[in-house]
């Protein structure tokens, strides 16, 4: 099904400057911690509290919706690009990740693997490798963090996948498949077409799959032009923010 394989060094360059993934061991760090803790539930609130007050975000719920953001960047859109781009995949599930940030100053600024082996399809066999890539990103990490972050921090989960799916979504459309390379642009369309009209459910730790609801036509407004796909939930950035600064995308800004 599956063969051995790294990344060389040009497609590590890429992923690290552009996404933030990286091949180096853990900081020890207060702001830095492996993505396996964050799945406990004591330790996850004791983790969205510390980011709180590095925030000053006014609740747990609002931390943990930032934060989802962010770390679906630093990990679903690396993996999803290597896969897409190079026809690798990366282990992304939450036993092989590190969070890290450097300082109080700063927050996720990359996310680490502690195994940076990557595997290749056999002939004829992709469609099953890419669900084992997809599974062990989504199911084995994102879909644990979002059920203990939804449950400590009392926030929907459709605004955590949401979250998720805004990234995915942007990543194809915007940076996959724009070269002139065929094969890139293949693999990068039967790719997005699988996450979010095929994949099942089971893939992403949920019964039905959480992607595809989101995915509408982009329509145009007076905050919006050329048009853009309004998000159906609000994510709360604006709470964050000293001028009251809403998401281009933002629900609650249309008109």
């Amino acid at each position: 099904m599956t063969k051995h394989s790294k990344l060389v060094q040009n497609e590590w360059d890429y992923l690290s400057q552009h996404f933030g993934l990286c091949e180096q061991a853990a900081i020890n760090c207060i702001y830095s911690v492996s993505t396996l803790d964050l799945v406990d539930p004591e330790m996850c609130s004791d983790y969205l509290d510390r980011l709180t007050v590095l925030l000053q975000s006014p609740s747990r719920m609002i931390t943990a919706s930032q934060f989802l953001k962010r770390y679906a960047f630093l990990t679903s859109v690396p993996l999803l690009y290597a896969m897409s781009v190079y026809n690798k995949g990366l282990d992304l599930s939450v036993e092989n990740c590190s969070l890290e940030s450097s300082s109080g100053h700063s927050w996720l600024e990359h996310v680490s693997l502690v195994d940076v082996d990557a595997t290749m399809p056999e002939t004829n066999e992709r469609h099953v490798w890419r669900d084992t890539v997809i599974k062990a990103c989504f199911a084995e990490n994102l879909g644990k963090l979002i059920q203990v972050m939804s449950r400590v921090a009392n926030v929907p989960k459709p605004i955590l996948w949401e979250n998720v799916a805004v990234r995915v979504f942007s990543l194809y459309e915007k940076r996959i498949g724009v070269t002139e390379d065929q094969q890139e642009q293949a693999w990068g369309k039967a790719d997005f077409q699988y996450l979010i009209h095929e994949a099942p459910g089971a893939l992403f730790g949920e019964k039905q799959n959480p992607l595809s609801r989101f995915y509408g036509e982009h329509t145009s407004s007076y905050v919006s032009n050329p048009p853009m796909r309004v998000r159906k939930t609000c994510c709360f950035y604006y709470e964050l923010s000293c001028v009251e600064e809403y998401c281009s995308n933002c629900p609650k800004v249309r008109g």
